[in-house]
């Protein structure tokens, strides 16, 4: 089946996706302050082969480059983040004059070259002198956060008309506040059970200040999910797979809806309560105009007596299927279906898909990349996306995660997602056989 863009209706979004911790490298330039990645990479053994975004893609100082490559790609939409202690170099207080002239910088050639900025306020870099005091383990963050919040729609707002609060809040609070292996390396559910809180308390807020501040804003957030499967038709193993779905799909969602959070799958949650303030219940609302969601695979759990908390584990993809990413993920693009009709039932008034991708072993051969897995992989699920939105589900918009390949987090360098292979040496870009692909598809050539 060929899929077209015209199918998709003249208004539907098409975009690309980054980050400023994982694209822009110059870590210490022009008055940036610390991240909680910044302190992380540099522990022993927590990132693969030691690997640091010191430099990662140098987009701070190649962006014109990488920007004028996007537009000769008929690519119109771009969807990056702010690095909070660029701007704030402590979290709050100082202001840095010059990372606020980079990104208006960004967001001035951006419109020149007649590319939406879709912006996210935050995407996992927390200043790492936040972190000193908790981060999102403490309630002032919220606060600080809200100030952050304020600054960037009053300076930004009057170019920027589409904003996403948070990225991921499941996976930042989860890697980096539970098990400990994404920054900043905390541990254990007196960490994760706060930072949950706080987390969707910012959410909110964030959202209701924004569109406090300006009324012709378009805000949203974005939330990771992933389908979720029991093992087999047994009650045991059907249980396990409702408490993964609550934690992995459901944890941050429902409070922002009014539904609370999902105490009856996950009775752990209850310790929130002592979190709680007057008030809180109605603090965690708000009214997004559209929701991104970041899909690329789907889990299948079983029972497990020896996990706490959940009772649940995950078989590994590798064991059960042939084809897996380079992060031993599943290809499945059902997955996207299916998680489009599952946020579909919260009734928010959009819906955008702001990721989807995958890392595949790219090699270059001959100043040319062949990665037809990549290519075969959007195309499966920009056809479950468009059957999807043919069954009536909301969805106006999509961005590949990612445009150019990055630091992937813990994973260093060795994955790559991008659109465009960067040879992290010489900074050189190729775009590739799937960059090439939805170039075309773009232009409306096959």
């Amino acid at each position: 089946m060929i899929i077209n863009k015209s199918d998709f209706g003249e208004q539907f979004v098409w975009g690309v996706a980054a980050s400023a911790f994982q694209t822009e490298g110059s870590i210490n330039s022009d008055g940036k302050g610390p991240s909680i990645w910044d302190e992380f990479s540099k522990k022993k053994g927590k990132i693969f082969k030691g690997h640091s975004a010191d430099v990662s893609c140098d987009f701070y100082n190649h962006y014109t480059g990488d920007i004028a490559l996007m537009k000769s790609m008929h690519i119109n939409n771009f969807r990056f983040s702010l690095s909070w202690s660029r701007i704030f170099p402590n979290g709050s207080g100082q202001l840095n004059s010059n990372g606020v002239a980079f990104y208006d910088r960004v967001i001035n050639l951006c419109l020149e070259f007649g590319i939406t900025p879709w912006v996210t306020i935050y995407h996992w870099d927390l200043p790492q002198a936040l972190q000193q005091k908790n981060g999102w383990a403490n309630r002032e963050i919220v606060d600080h956060f809200s100030e952050y919040v304020s600054f960037c729609i009053n300076h930004f707002g009057d170019r920027v008309k589409h904003w996403m609060i948070l990225n991921e809040p499941m996976v930042y609070t989860g890697a980096g506040y539970f098990l400990g292996i994404h920054a900043p390396g905390k541990r254990g559910m007196d960490n994760f059970i706060p930072a949950i809180h706080h987390s969707a308390l910012a959410q909110a807020a964030g959202i209701t200040i924004a569109k406090q501040l300006r009324s012709d804003l378009e805000v949203g957030t974005t939330f990771s999910c992933s389908a979720i499967h029991p093992h087999t038709s047994s009650e045991k193993d059907i249980k396990a797979a409702d408490k993964v779905d609550a934690l992995v799909n459901r944890l941050f969602v429902e409070p922002l809806c009014g539904l609370g959070y999902p105490l009856e799958s996950l009775p752990f949650l209850k310790r929130i309560e002592k979190f709680m303030r007057q008030d809180d219940e109605k603090a965690l609302q708000a009214e997004p105009d559209f929701i991104g969601i970041q899909n690329y695979t789907r889990e299948v759990v079983k029972h497990s007596y020896f996990t706490p908390y959940v009772n649940s584990s995950l078989v590994s993809a590798k064991k059960r299927v042939k084809e897996v990413t380079e992060m031993e993920w599943e290809v499945y693009p059902q997955a996207m279906h299916e998680m489009l009709h599952h946020f579909s039932k919260y009734n928010f008034k959009k819906m955008y898909v702001t990721e989807n991708g995958a890392a595949f072993p790219d090699t270059v051969s001959d100043g040319k990349v062949h990665d037809h897995q990549r290519k075969n992989y959007l195309q499966s699920n920009i056809a479950e996306l468009l059957k999807a939105k043919s069954e009536g589900v909301n969805v106006q918009g999509y961005f590949v995660w990612s445009f150019t390949d990055n630091f992937e987090w813990a994973e260093g360098y060795r994955p790559r997602f991008g659109l465009v292979h960067v040879n992290y040496e010489n900074q050189k870009r190729i775009i590739k056989e799937s960059g090439h692909w939805y170039s075309n598809f773009l232009a409306g050539i096959h």
